[in-house]
């Protein structure tokens, strides 16, 4: 823990957590050409489209995946060349500007060494777990959603689109527990210390088996039975096999709602409320989830700017109140889904969104070292106003913000 920071600073990072909600929502318009002689390869860290990707059109030359600004915050790259926001290189320096204004010089995310190491069955790491930031990485096992066979995506989602787009390009295919196991030893080595399971829609006896398999065998491997796991899954029917992720290692579980109105949740994700008991058992899971993990070890992402910001609040109030780690998520409109070219809601509406939910966490009692636990990468507007509240955590590489 750390005291709080005078206003002055406050208000300046503030005002740089603003500019960095306005990068995501809007994008960065960059020519490309700008990042042809970074090196990709050994030193900089490349996008990888894993699971989604969240550029604002489709691109398929190389782009870095994030960039920090001097205070060390994690700016995402989203590439847009309709933004108001764009990057210029200038004495081998680059920098951040909004329209014609300079905001700051940028340094881009460097590459974890994992990256080029090699599986025993011949694929980089890099392709099996990307590295998110403050000492986390995440591993999509599939790049792919099976509700498309039934026309049933959840209406945001472009899995199935990045997979067409990108996955031969980046030999980007299934993961076995082996290949898993390997290359999580490989990042913890390097100094990672959490990571999540997370892929598309699969069958839940399928996916109970999955998720136990990966887990025993990240223990075989690495020997170490806690490994900070977070597995992501969609509502089971039977809520008894939640016990047995928690008997397999994993320290805490992630079960995604992404819209709280009824109705709405199911126009927008016709096939978790089709295939995964409804609704309600969404919310019955989440509630079992922290019975079985504890408070603050069971985490749901919001896709916010599909519902009203009212709507959405009374979800996070809910959920936290009996100790879930409810996250709104910048909702990005990605091409290929069925809502992309759609408007997301101003930079200013998420923003006040984000404040806000902010203060139900805490009021709810979730404390920082819960959420950065349960989620999945670095970055969140939270992680940083927890911060500025002086609730803050020590030890985490690549996560401190004052350096």
């Amino acid at each position: 823990m750390t005291a709080k920071r005078d206003n002055q600073s406050e208000k300046e990072l503030l005002k740089e957590l603003e500019i960095r909600a306005g990068v995501f929502n809007e994008g960065i318009n960059a020519d490309p050409s700008l990042f042809h002689n970074l090196d990709f390869k050994n030193e900089y860290l490349e996008q990888i489209h894993a699971c989604f990707f969240n550029n604002h059109i489709s691109y398929a030359d190389s782009l870095p995946q994030a960039f920090r600004s001097p205070n060390g915050y994690r700016f995402a790259f989203a590439f847009d060349p309709a933004s108001r926001f764009n990057i210029v290189k200038e004495k081998e320096k680059f920098y951040l500007r909004e329209a014609k204004e300079y905001l700051f010089e940028i340094k881009f995310e460097h590459k974890p060494k994992y990256y080029n190491k090699i599986t025993t069955n011949g694929k980089f790491m890099g392709t099996i777990a990307q590295y998110v930031g403050s000492s986390k990485i995440s591993i999509a096992y599939s790049n792919e959603c099976a509700l498309l066979e039934k026309n049933m995506d959840c209406r945001f989602c472009n899995i199935n689109e990045t997979k067409a787009k990108y996955a031969e390009k980046q030999n980007i295919e299934w993961k076995n527990a082996g290949e898993i196991a390997e290359t999580v030893g490989a990042a913890y080595n390097e100094g990672c210390t959490h990571l999540t399971v997370t892929g598309g829609f699969i069958p839940e006896r399928r996916e109970v088996d999955y998720y136990i398999d990966v887990a025993e065998t990240i223990q075989d491997y690495t020997g170490m039975q806690d490994f900070g796991g977070t597995a992501c899954i969609g509502a089971p029917q039977d809520l008894s096999v939640i016990e047995r992720y928690k008997e397999a290692g994993y320290s805490r579980i992630a079960t995604n709602m992404e819209i709280w109105d009824k109705n709405l949740f199911k126009y927008i994700c016709p096939g978790k409320d089709a295939m995964c008991g409804g609704y309600d058992n969404w919310v019955n899971t989440l509630r079992h989830e922290v019975e079985v993990f504890g408070k603050g070890n069971v985490r749901s992402y919001f896709v916010a700017g599909l519902e009203t910001k009212d709507t959405l609040l009374e979800g996070v109030d809910e959920l936290s109140s009996f100790g879930v780690v409810a996250v709104p998520q910048m909702w990005m409109p990605k091409p290929g889904s069925a809502l992309a070219e759609h408007r997301a809601p101003t930079t200013e509406w998420f923003i006040d969104l984000m404040h806000r939910s902010y203060k139900i966490l805490v009021r709810n009692g979730i404390t920082h070292e819960q959420f950065y636990n349960s989620t999945n990468d670095e970055g969140r507007f939270f992680d940083y106003l927890y911060d500025l509240d002086g609730d803050t955590l020590e030890n985490i590489a690549d996560y401190r913000i004052y350096v």
